[in-house]
Parts: C-alpha cells; sequence; structure tokens
C-alpha cells in the first residue's frame, strides 16, 4: 500500500502521518520500515477496538437498600465502581443512564422487578441489567444481586450472600458478591473474615481476642495465711495475706460458632513483689467466652513456685521445720521460708466480662483456688487493642 493513499484514505494517526511524511521518508529503506511500522499500528488498534466490540454492556441503575449507614444512592456508587473495576462488561456511564431514565419517566427507585429492568434496559440499549437489594437482618447483612439478560427477559444469575454486620467493610462485600455474579474467585481469607457461616469459623465477629497484660491482686485464707503473716524465724515470710500479681495472658482460640468461642488460655506471673518477694505462677485455663456479651467462665490447673518444707504443729500449735516428730506428731508439709523451693498444684475457678470501648478491650475477671491448706481467691483486669483487619481495598 502506497504512502498517498494511506493519506488520502485519512486511516493514519497523527503520530503516523508524520512517521511516513515525504520529508520524512529519504530512503526506500526507510520507507518501508515506516510503512511495516504504521501497519503494524493499523492492526493493533483494529484488534483494540474487536476487543472493545465484544464485550457486552450493563447498566445499574439503582440499589434496594434497609436499615444501613449509607443510602441507596451511595450504594450504587459503590456496585458501579467495583463493576467498572472488575473490566468484565462495558459499563454505561451513570450520568447518561441518569439522563435517560429522566427522559422517559422511569423511577430508579420503583425499578426493582425484572420486568421493569428489562424494559429500561431496552430504553438504554444495555445488554445486561444489574439490580438487588442490600438490606440489615439481626446481626447480618444480606446482599441479594441479579444480572438480567434483557434480549431474553430473563434473570441469568443470582447471588446471595450472607456477611457480618460490618458495615465499613461494605465496599468489599459489595465485590465479593458481584465477583460470584460474575464468574471470578474470591479469596478465601476475605471470605472466612466476612462471611457469616453458621459453622465454627474465624472471623472479625467471631473472634474476640484478649492476649495482653494482666494486673491485680488476691487473698489468702487458712493455715497458709498464718504461715505467710509468720515471722522470718519462725519459716514464716512477714508478709500481709494480700498481695499483689502481675502477668500476661496468652490465648488461643479452638473453636468459634455464631457468638459462642471456646478458647485455651495460659497467663504466667509474678506475685507478692511488694514484699519482697517472688513468687511465681503459672496458670492453665480452658475458657468459654460469648463474644456479644463479653462473659466468660473457664478453669483449670495452677502451678506455685514456693518454698516447702517438712514439719509439724506443737501443743501450742506453733509450727516446727523437722524431718520427724519427737512426740507423735504428724509430719505434714507446709510453707516455710527455711525450706525449698517446690511446684504446688491447684485448680483455679474464674468467670469475668470484657468492656469495650471502641477498639480497646477491658477484661475483668474474678476466681477463686480452693485447697486443703489455704484457699485463695482474686481479681485480675486487662487490657488490650482490638486490631481491625486488613482487607484489601483494591
Amino acid at each position: 500500500m502506497k504512502t498517498s493513499t494511506l493519506f488520502q484514505q485519512g486511516r493514519l494517526t497523527g503520530f503516523q502521518k508524520r512517521v511516513l511524511h515525504p520529508v520524512c521518508v529519504k530512503s526506500k529503506g526507510n520507507q518501508v520500515f515506516r510503512v511495516v511500522l504504521v501497519v503494524f499500528m493499523l492492526l493493533a488498534n483494529s484488534a483494540g477496538i474487536v476487543s472493545a466490540q465484544d464485550k457486552k454492556s450493563i447498566a445499574i441503575i439503582s440499589m434496594d437498600t434497609k436499615d444501613l449507614a449509607y443510602d441507596s444512592k451511595a450504594i450504587t456508587s459503590m456496585v458501579q465502581l467495583e463493576l467498572e473495576k472488575a473490566n468484565v462488561y462495558e459499563v454505561l456511564d451513570r450520568y447518561d443512564v441518569s439522563d435517560l431514565i429522566k427522559k422517559n419517566n422511569v423511577d430508579p427507585m420503583a425499578s426493582f422487578g425484572k420486568n421493569s429492568l428489562v424494559e429500561t434496559g431496552k430504553l438504554l440499549g444495555a445488554d445486561k441489567m444489574l439490580s438487588g437489594s442490600i438490606e440489615k437482618f439481626g446481626d447480618k447483612l444480606i446482599l441479594i444481586f441479579r444480572l438480567i439478560d434483557v434480549q431474553s427477559a430473563t434473570i441469568e444469575k443470582t447471588s446471595v450472600m450472607e456477611y457480618v454486620n460490618q458495615q465499613d467493610q461494605m465496599q468489599i462485600m459489595i465485590r465479593l458478591s458481584l465477583n460470584n455474579i460474575l464468574g471470578i474467585a474470591n479469596d478465601r481469607m476475605v471470605l472466612d473474615l466476612l462471611v457469616n457461616f453458621d459453622q465454627p469459623i474465624t472471623s472479625s465477629k467471631t473472634t474476640l481476642k484478649l492476649s495482653g497484660p494482666r494486673v491485680g491482686a488476691n487473698v489468702t485464707w487458712g493455715p497458709a495465711a498464718e504461715r505467710m503473716a509468720a515471722p522470718t524465724n519462725e519459716g514464716g515470710f512477714n508478709m500481709y495475706p494480700v498481695s499483689s500479681m502481675i502477668g500476661y495472658q496468652f490465648e488461643k482460640q479452638y473453636l468459634s460458632s455464631g457468638d459462642f468461642q471456646a478458647l485455651f488460655e495460659l497467663i504466667p506471673g509474678i506475685n507478692s513483689l511488694e514484699s519482697g518477694i517472688v513468687v511465681p505462677t503459672i496458670t492453665g485455663l480452658l475458657g468459654f467466652r460469648f463474644n456479644k456479651s463479653g462473659i466468660e467462665f473457664g478453669l483449670g490447673p495452677n502451678l506455685r513456685f514456693v518454698k516447702m518444707a517438712k514439719g509439724y504443729y506443737d501443743e501450742q500449735d506453733r509450727w516446727q521445720m523437722a524431718d520427724s516428730s519427737l512426740n507423735g506428731f504428724e509430719i505434714i508439709k507446709e510453707l516455710d521460708s527455711r525450706g525449698q523451693i517446690e511446684i504446688t498444684t491447684g485448680m483455679v475457678f474464674a468467670v469475668g466480662k470484657t468492656f469495650r470501648s471502641g477498639y480497646l478491650n477491658l477484661p475483668v475477671n474474678l476466681y477463686i483456688s480452693p485447697r486443703k491448706s489455704g484457699s485463695t481467691a482474686g481479681i485480675t483486669v486487662g487490657f488490650n487493642v482490638a486490631k481491625k483487619p486488613k482487607l484489601n481495598r483494591k
């Protein structure tokens, strides 16, 4: 094809005309190269036009909403945006759509039925129409999308999804539902964060993580309290039966279903620092928590590292450290600052409630550890900041 023919037919862009301009063509070799270059450009442009023409057009005029923080207009804009980002259909411009439906007296808030959408689609010249609804139902958000084929006047696809009521993630929920309509695979992790299944899952709604520091106090009574308060020359610790506690709670959820959580808790701690004594403790609990109310309870073993010694109580009920009794008194083990460090065991029964303010969690727990040698009861208070799930908004 001659260069002059290309100029005459008007099939060249400004750049292509400059490339083939007679001033630029100084040799036969250059002319051949430039002609090949322009032919390639024309073919590429033609392929792009054919690809764009292969896309079917789609329009959305409104979404029905109920009990949401967003109005119908905002939701419709989100759906339009996600539909355009998917790049599966040629989405009709919303301003053009708005002008056409106004000229034809179409009420977008009354056009949710199939027949109405088919008629509107014909007016707009669209191949497909997208409509649906988003409704708050209890603790759930129900998203229903319908894809309607205008030519056949049939509902081509329907997507019904239940999500947790986390409306600040609305755009991502819309994307997940649209992906179902468009045949695009969803990220499984994002689904687990937002979809409300009636089965054990881990999600931002069903998981309340309370790992964090703990502080508190406890009181001991019975023989153990007497040994704690006894002077050091009698093997006591010369301390009050009330002591402080500081520690850290680690927890791991192993079951979550609806509002219920089951978890394992491990709490290492240090007691009695105010008395100049370090008493390490480790408590393991099987915990059960109700996320909505914040109420929880648990039970499990408690290990204490304390100094113990053998001895007996004499006629005056005074503690005497000894490996054997000279007068037939029963030899037992008691707390004794002159003894060796040993591990003592017990059971802990706890109940508590978590108070929440925004992303701040304040768990408060009461517990009791009954022992024959002296029981202990106490209170712990903790805090942590819930991490907002990081979701891909692209």
